[in-house]
């Protein structure tokens, strides 16, 4: 009976220190799960309508002319950043990176193109003046540059990246934006860094 007696007051207190290592567990892995929330004043007004970084975008676009941009999932942020340009007397060519083949046989040579068939015609190949060799022929006199802005650009190659990161060397009055991937807020790189020819402290 005493042996007995003994052997349920033990395990009793071997139940009481596991579950009080169990509780300081929990409360440690709880403990290390605090996320920690800050408000601004965008929290407040709407973070489309509180932006104070307009003046070291232009800035940026003028230094560097080629940069890689990483806005929200939602969209609609870009906008307000392109009509800032288009008020500085900037013109865009819209492309889409998907079917943009060669960049630099595309934007700044005479590029073949073969237009879709149904299989019983001949195949035909159309050619097509440089795309921004065109249009910098056709901005007006008080155009301040060219603006080629490329979205889903995330799928392009370093190599292509690098051109598009040179291509304002090549053509003076043309600044680049691709549009390289998402990020929680609006914001951008020099396309140089991303590509691989500078580094952040060089940029």
């Amino acid at each position: 009976m005493l042996a007995s007696a003994s052997l349920n007051c033990g395990g009793a207190r071997w139940y009481n220190v596991q579950e009080q290592r169990r509780k300081k567990m929990i409360a440690n892995v709880r403990s290390k799960r605090v996320v920690r929330c800050s408000l601004g004043i965008g929290d407040f007004i709407g973070g489309d309508l509180v932006k104070f970084d307009i003046g070291r975008w232009l800035s940026d676009v003028e230094q560097h002319k080629a940069l890689a941009i990483y806005t929200p999932h939602e969209g609609g942020y870009e906008g307000r950043y392109l009509s800032r340009l288009q008020r500085q007397g900037y013109y865009f060519l819209d492309l889409s990176a998907r079917g943009l083949g060669d960049p630099e046989t595309t934007l700044t040579k005479v590029h073949p193109v073969c237009p879709a068939h149904l299989g019983k015609q001949p195949i035909a190949r159309w050619y097509f003046p440089p795309e921004v060799d065109y249009r910098l022929e056709a901005l007006p006199p008080n155009a301040k540059g060219l603006v080629v802005w490329i979205i889903e650009a995330k799928v392009l190659s370093k190599a292509e990246l690098q051109f598009l990161a040179l291509l304002p060397t090549l053509r003076p009055k043309v600044r680049v934006i691709a549009e390289c991937g998402n990020w929680r807020k609006f914001m951008w790189k020099p396309l140089s860094e991303i590509a691989g020819l500078t580094t952040s402290q060089e940029a």
